[in-house]
């Protein structure tokens, strides 16, 4: 149903952008001196704002601050944007299932960065206690059956993949904009030691602390993070899960696991109501930590200046606490 609903949307966002290309996109061209890169959300924009700091780039993030990924419907004034685009950088997940219906409708070729391909991916999984989809729960089958499932799409949870990202991003942008090739791989290089330098942060943390497991009261969108490092976890939803309401059962099972091995923090995540992270804390005496996934950032935290790299070192922190 989600699948059928996005691709019938982009498909009339298609038919929108026909009627509005004549003009829009060439007039936009003229009035931009720099490369033009568009980016559906807040990790790809970031990553792009780090390799062309002190060019004439013009970056458009597509998923505005505060808004939530998973009800991300987009415009035809987004499809508009990506037309102008010398690049457009997308993730390629489910989320972004009407990115081809889109690309396929426009008149020119856009130069496109799929952040998927760039790193080893992972399936998302349905760990013991996670509630599954309602739609998908009737239908559950065991694993044995071999049937594929959605991959996780949140690859840039991992410092390891962000810098696999950042470099093959750069590759990108200097094969297209060649005269600002020296600044770009400068900026690259100079991001690239800093992502190096919050990885080891990370190592550090796991490799100092007591124990190694973390409760997700939320959506756990952390997949690639706890793989790279090495962690155990339990969590509510799937990453990528439409559900907001826990059943009883799951917020037992929660309550369950930070009980029996005297977790100190339960998680939640960004644009999160903190609802049931509050719930479990109150009944085991943990207490309530924002992990920060990155995927967007409220108003406050964009007209800030935040960062990729500022969010991840409040991980850092919150992932000690929850260790120790």
């Amino acid at each position: 149903m989600k699948r059928n609903k996005i691709a019938a949307l982009a498909l009339i966002l298609v038919l929108a952008f026909s009627v509005l290309s004549a003009c829009a996109p060439k007039e936009a061209a003229q009035t931009e001196t720099g490369i033009s890169i568009v980016s559906t959300v807040f990790p790809a924009y970031d990553f792009a704002r780090q390799i062309t700091a002190g060019t004439d780039a013009n970056l458009t993030l597509l998923l505005q601050p505060g808004e939530e990924v998973h009800s991300f419907d987009p415009t035809s004034q987004d499809i508009i944007r990506i037309s102008g685009a010398d690049l457009f950088a997308y993730v390629g997940g489910e989320n972004d299932i009407w990115v081809d219906s889109v690309l396929a409708g426009l008149d020119a070729r856009v130069d496109t960065f799929r952040m998927m391909d760039h790193v080893t991916l992972y399936e998302e999984e349905l760990t013991p206690g996670m509630q599954p989809e309602e739609e998908d729960a009737a239908a559950q089958e065991p694993a044995t059956t071999g049937e594929a499932h959605e991959w996780d799409e949140h690859v840039w949870t991992a410092p390891v993949n962000a810098i696999a990202i950042v470099k093959a991003m750069t590759a990108e942008l200097i094969a297209i904009d060649s005269e600002n090739a020296k600044a770009y791989q400068a900026n690259s290089d100079a991001y690239v030691l800093q992502l190096e330098a919050l990885d080891a942060s990370f190592r550090d943390v796991v490799n100092a602390a007591s124990r190694k497991t973390v409760v997700f009261a939320d959506r756990f969108p952390a997949r690639y993070f706890v793989e790279e490092f090495g962690l155990k976890y339990y969590a509510a939803f799937p990453g990528c899960s439409a559900e907001t309401e826990p059943s009883a059962a799951t917020v037992a099972s929660l309550i369950d696991h930070v009980r029996a091995e005297n977790i100190p923090v339960v998680f939640y995540i960004e644009m999160s109501n903190q609802q049931m992270a509050d719930t479990v804390a109150e009944a085991t005496g943990a207490k309530p930590m924002l992990f920060h996934t990155c995927h967007n950032v409220t108003k406050a935290e964009f007209e800030s200046g935040a960062t990729y790299l500022s969010l991840m070192e409040h991980n850092v922190l919150a992932l000690k606490a929850a260790l120790s």
